[in-house]
């Protein structure tokens, strides 16, 4: 009986002993970007002053990103893709294009240039069962964003969502891939939509610390709609509210950006500064001169609010006035990310992708008379042509095809 005894003490010791050393040690809290007065601060508690660029075209194309005038959004590029050569190849085309356009290796480089943020474009129709990109059902929103959170969280740079185009459109114009008016201004459906979009972002990454910030809408209200500007803009800070309702419900880890009326300019509109504990502005402007006065309205609401402001787009410019932007930006303590990462046939950018034989043929057609179907088969070019220089596009615009401009990077104020 005192063996038998002995024995159960001696298994229990061990079954002790192994339970402590097998026991899992807790995961440490992931630690997120922190907001302390007009500045923002890294988990080290070290200032963090925002550096980087834009994947501007990758999930939300643009017109003037692929030399287009007329089609100018994403619907449009779209349209005249399938009139040139139907529907099958164009959907291929977009998958193509998702798939290589921006890859690890981009994230990699834009790293190498001594960046900290980038700023990512997308259109809301990713999180839909809406005709997108080469899809017509399970729209692949967040398989494309997580592949670009687990390169980001690989090379050690952090991440802004930006929903670049919204239910109804929040601009009235081309970037916003609208009909022409802010329609998410004065409906109650897409302002319902936009705003369960943005709660399911925020739940599926309210745990991820390579994610800075939601920037919540890009640009909206655009200056063409004088009648009804007042209206529109009283809007704007009602539906912000609502958002940040909805993703603190599920998200009380990430800052939440909110852009200025008018082109990300106008922040007049806002009547209260702290709708949230984690929250700070964001900025736009281009084209200008490079002078204090030029950045002043923004440094002026930045000081009476005490919160951070970022220079969320910027750029389209010669490497002289990149130069001297960056340092009027950094002299007033605004974080920035130059518009766009990459871009076809132009150097203002960080890389530049080269243009593929034939794309004129592309581009004439898109330029020409289509309003009807007669039209459309009197401009429509050589359709194997067409297709060569699409396929060709796509191995184009994959990093190691494309030029670095190490100049334009230097003048972003980085080291290439």
């Amino acid at each position: 009986m005192k063996k038998q005894r002995s024995l159960l003490m001696l298994v229990a010791f061990f079954a002790a002993f192994y339970a402590c050393q097998t026991t899992v040690e807790p995961k440490p809290e992931p630690q997120f970007i922190t907001i302390n007065g007009p500045d923002l601060v890294a988990p080290d508690g070290s200032k963090f002053f925002i550096q980087g660029t834009n994947l501007g075209n990758w999930l939300n194309p643009e017109g003037y990103m692929f030399r287009f005038q007329k089609a100018s959004s994403a619907r449009l590029i779209d349209q005249a893709f399938r009139e040139m050569v139907g529907p099958d190849f164009v959907d291929e085309f977009w998958q193509k294009f998702k798939d290589n356009y921006v890859t690890r290796e981009d994230i990699q480089h834009i790293k190498s240039t001594g960046a900290n943020t980038i700023r990512i474009p997308f259109h809301y129709k990713l999180f839909t069962h809406e005709d997108y990109m080469g899809l017509s059902h399970d729209q692949d929103g967040f398989q494309r964003l997580d592949s670009l959170v687990e390169w980001c969280r690989a090379s050690e740079i952090y991440l802004i969502l930006d929903m670049h185009d919204a239910p109804g459109g929040q601009t009235g114009d081309n970037i916003d891939d609208s009909y022409g008016y802010p329609w998410l201004m004065v409906s109650e459906r897409s302002q319902k939509l936009f705003v369960d979009i943005w709660k399911r972002i925020a739940e599926h990454y309210k745990n991820e610390p390579v994610i800075l910030a939601y920037d919540l809408l890009n640009e909206p209200i655009a200056t063409y709609f004088k009648e009804d500007e007042a209206m529109l803009n009283e809007q704007l800070e009602p539906l912000y509210r609502k958002a940040v309702t909805a993703i603190r419900e599920v998200d009380t880890n990430h800052i939440i950006m909110l852009g200025g009326a008018q082109w990300n300019s106008n922040f007049r509109v806002f009547t209260d500064s702290k709708l949230d504990d984690k929250m700070m502005y964001t900025c736009h402007r281009y084209w200008c001169d490079t002078l204090q006065a030029n950045i002043q309205d923004f440094v002026d609401y930045r000081d009476s609010v005490n919160l951070p402001m970022f220079m969320g787009e910027t750029g389209e410019n010669t490497n002289e006035w990149i130069s001297a932007w960056t340092r009027l930006m950094i002299r007033n303590n605004i974080g920035y990310t130059y518009w766009p990462y990459k871009k076809m046939g132009s150097e203002r950018g960080m890389v530049t992708v080269p243009t593929p034989e034939n794309w004129d043929l592309i581009v004439a057609f898109t330029e020409s008379a289509r309003g009807n179907f007669a039209e459309i088969r009197a401009a429509r070019p050589d359709q194997e042509l067409v297709k060569k220089a699409l396929l060709e596009f796509i191995e184009n615009c994959q990093f190691r095809n494309c030029t670095v401009n190490d100049e334009y990077i230097k003048a972003m104020g980085l080291n290439p």
